[in-house]
């Protein structure tokens, strides 16, 4: 949470702790989080580490988007399958220059269609109640036609590594 703290200045937060036995997994914490929640939302894990370039500003550029297209993404390319089967992985394209998420889902069995990951969502408000559904199982992702803003490198501190 050390990691989060250098967001205090430009964002408010809201950090849950979750009792698992009433909302499992990412998507009962994110559920957990919500109803504390007001204008866009991020959703900034603190195991997921955003590296290079400015983090933040990418951030706020994702929250900005939001406005238009009602989500944003921050993301790292990656080809690696088996990162992308532990991610939620995006189906990045360029659109006449900009980035936009073309398909998107959590942990793909095969993601072969999928070329980067994400390391936080912006939310706007009336999108915000779909968030659970970025990480939900069986469910379809809202990322899709989100803008994308790529960063140098996302690490996960909660996957093992290789």
């Amino acid at each position: 949470m050390k990691y989060l703290a250098r967001y205090a200045e430009t964002f408010q937060m809201v950090f849950v702790y979750q009792n698992e036995s009433a909302e499992p997994d990412l998507d009962g914490a994110i559920r957990c989080a919500l109803p504390m929640t007001r204008g866009p939302v991020a959703l900034v894990l603190p195991d997921i580490v955003v590296s290079g370039g400015d983090s933040a500003g990418s951030l706020l550029a994702a929250l900005r988007d939001t406005e238009v297209t009602g989500w944003g993404v921050v993301a790292a390319e990656e080809r690696d399958p088996s990162v992308l089967r532990q991610m939620g992985a995006l189906a990045v394209v360029d659109e006449d220059g900009a980035l936009t998420v073309g398909a998107a889902t959590d942990k793909p069995a095969d993601p072969a269609a999928y070329n980067a990951y994400w390391g936080m969502v912006a939310a706007a408000e009336k999108e915000a109640h779909r968030l659970p559904d970025v990480v939900g199982k069986g469910v379809d992702s809202p990322l899709a036609g989100a803008a994308a803003h790529l960063v140098a490198d996302i690490v996960n501190y909660n996957t093992p590594a290789g």
